[in-house]
């Protein structure tokens, strides 16, 4: 993004701005050095209880911040917004992360590893090398990629576009977006899904908190689509919830895989 991070030492008073690295920089064993993070901040759930809120992603209390004189804050291009980060930038140092792919949330893990400390960089290269060793292991469906729209909100419908990091997941499950040619995050007609007519509706966890209850009014609109809720964590956290994620995706894939078998 054009900005140099200059630390004189080891950062000891750590601020984070995105979920998913906030639980990365517990994994590392940084807790005792994290003073702020966000309201969505949830896992490790023990852990982020005695920390001092900051505000949300899109939404940073400023004044919070300067009082606990942050000496890195961590942040990421999507999810936080750019006055905030560039309003920051002036009087902190500010590390930004920028995810589309598996490959650059390793990368991501192993540069906060460095930033952050020698012990520090061993356990990222651990932790980079148990995902990538995850999903390199992961057993593909055994048919044709499989045409699958995976929707992240409800009135009106969004769905994930191309160019993004849970794009880049389906695509290691053996899965082809099928609204990757639309933008990042696209709103969907009813049409439209007819028309693409899917053979698997992901309805993802979060940011809307899609259930089994949600799964009929799919199903009416494509009924011959497999449908099924899925843990929006398992997809679009990239930091060290990732080593859950291979597992999880695995029992997806053969779930699909059973229902396809089922109905033909």
């Amino acid at each position: 993004m054009g900005h140099q991070l200059t630390l004189s030492q080891l950062p000891q008073r750590i601020i984070s701005l995105v979920p998913s690295q906030t639980e990365l920089l517990f994994d590392l064993g940084l807790g005792d050095r994290i003073v702020g993070l966000t309201k969505f901040c949830i896992h490790p759930k023990e852990q982020v209880k005695g920390k001092t809120i900051v505000g949300g992603t899109k939404n940073f209390k400023l004044d919070v911040i300067e009082q606990l004189q942050p000496d890195l804050i961590i942040g990421n291009k999507e999810e936080n917004y750019k006055e905030g980060i560039e309003q920051l930038q002036q009087q902190y140092p500010v590390w930004m992360s920028d995810i589309y792919t598996l490959e650059d949330s390793l990368e991501m893990m192993q540069l906060i590893g460095e930033i952050t400390g020698t012990g520090t960089e061993t356990r990222a290269h651990q932790l980079t090398q148990t995902i990538r060793s995850g999903f390199e292991q992961l057993q593909l469906p055994a048919q044709q990629p499989i045409k699958t729209a995976y929707f992240i909100w409800r009135n009106p419908y969004m769905a994930v576009g191309g160019n993004n990091f849970i794009d880049n997941i389906l695509q290691h499950c053996g899965f082809i977006n099928a609204f990757a040619d639309l933008e990042r995050y696209p709103e969907i007609s009813t049409e439209l899904l007819q028309q693409i007519n899917p053979q698997l509706i992901l309805l993802s966890s979060e940011p809307y908190p899609f259930s089994e209850k949600h799964i009929a009014e799919f199903q009416a609109l494509c009924p011959l689509a497999t449908i099924k809720v899925v843990d929006g964590e398992m997809f679009s956290w990239y930091g060290s919830r990732l080593t859950l994620a291979p597992e999880y995706l695995q029992g997806l894939i053969e779930e699909v895989q059973a229902a396809a078998s089922a109905s033909l």
